[in-house]
């Protein structure tokens, strides 16, 4: 059973699959399947062995271990994946305010995020979660899985904890006046 286990998770690959589903495939109860899991996981903790099984986005998933990652830099073609600073505020303000709406997102960011968004729902990052009750049924934006998949969480409650008290706020008139000074 841990060798079918290990197949499914690999062929599933970057989606991987909850726990449920890990049940209904191999016709096994949840006790069974944790155990299976956690056998296998034993399995890849040593050393001699580069996988490992984590829980991201609600989901077990077959991933190659953190120090191998200089060997896989190695063999991996050079994709530009990097996120922009606007597309990362967009997706933190997302991420601590799920779900949102474009109208909010602007209000915090101070400008128009309708591009971003849609870039980040092409990326998969985020996705339309449901219609807002205020006027004009607005849309609500939350992330992902693949969101947690790709910044290495298990769900939102990891991501780091804001001291909102000691963020500076700059109010129009600080701003104003920082930029434009007389000579």
């Amino acid at each position: 059973m841990i060798s079918a286990l290990e197949s499914i998770l690999f062929a599933v690959g970057e989606e991987g699959l909850k726990l449920e589903e890990i049940e209904g495939i191999l016709d096994i109860d949840e006790e069974t399947a944790l155990k299976l899991i956690d056998d296998l996981k034993n399995e890849y903790s040593k050393k001699e062995r580069g996988l490992d099984i984590k829980v991201l986005g609600n989901s077990y998933k077959l991933i190659t271990k953190e120090e191998n990652k200089d060997y896989l830099k190695k063999i991996s073609l050079e994709v530009s994946n990097n996120l922009s600073e606007a597309a990362l505020e967009t997706l933190a303000i997302i991420a601590y305010n799920e779900p949102i709406t474009r109208v909010a997102i602007d209000e915090i960011r101070g400008v128009n995020s309708s591009q971003m968004v849609r870039n980040l729902i092409a990326k998969g990052l985020i996705m339309n979660s449901g219609k807002s009750d205020l006027p004009g049924r607005p849309n609500l934006y939350k992330t992902t899985d693949y969101f947690l998949d790709y910044f290495n969480l298990p769900d939102l409650s990891k991501l780091p904890v804001i001291d909102r008290d000691e963020v500076e706020v700059l109010d129009d008139k600080d701003l104003y006046e920082s930029k434009y000074t007389e000579v």
